[in-house]
């Protein structure tokens, strides 16, 4: 006759114990290692009115208050036949495959910095109007901005 009590709870214990630790990992962050997942908002989005019937430049901050980086990687809209990411170093632009958005921080695309360039524009954008883009990233799912096109000489008072 074998003794019933123990070895069976605790086995039925830790079954439970490991099903309950594998579904805590079904809805991790991204790098659950470093905090909570990204949460990104945008603002401060325009384009000046572009000076060329094909080229056009795009300034916006991404915001991240959650606890992981994310990045952006790419830029569509129906506006433009391509878009760009550049970093500007040392006042030479470079593009990118993507920009960084750290947690808890800021990516500032902005006017002689780092920014977005419309090229194959499919019509001259004018003051006034909007540009729809969308912006894609590695970890979050994709945020639709409408750029309003601000006067060549803009430049926003607060700077981002």
């Amino acid at each position: 006759m074998k003794p019933a009590g123990p070895p069976a709870v605790s086995l039925g214990l830790a079954g439970a114990l490991a099903g309950t630790l594998a579904l805590t990992g079904c809805g991790s962050s991204p790098d659950s290692s470093s905090g909570s997942a990204p949460e990104l908002s945008v603002s401060a989005a325009y384009m000046p009115q572009p000076v060329s019937d094909t080229m056009a430049a795009g300034f916006l901050t991404v915001t991240n208050v959650g606890g992981t980086d994310d990045e952006l990687t790419s830029v569509t809209s129906r506006a433009s036949g391509r878009i760009t990411v550049h970093r500007t170093v040392d006042g030479a632009m470079r593009e990118v495959d993507g920009l960084t958005i750290p947690a808890h921080g800021r990516l500032v695309l902005e006017s002689g910095g780092n920014h977005l360039m419309f090229d194959e524009l499919k019509r001259r954008p004018t003051q006034g109007e909007t540009v729809p883009v969308e912006l894609r990233f590695a970890h979050s799912d994709p945020v639709t901005v409408d750029m309003p096109v601000k006067p060549a000489t803009y430049r926003p008072a607060s700077g981002h």
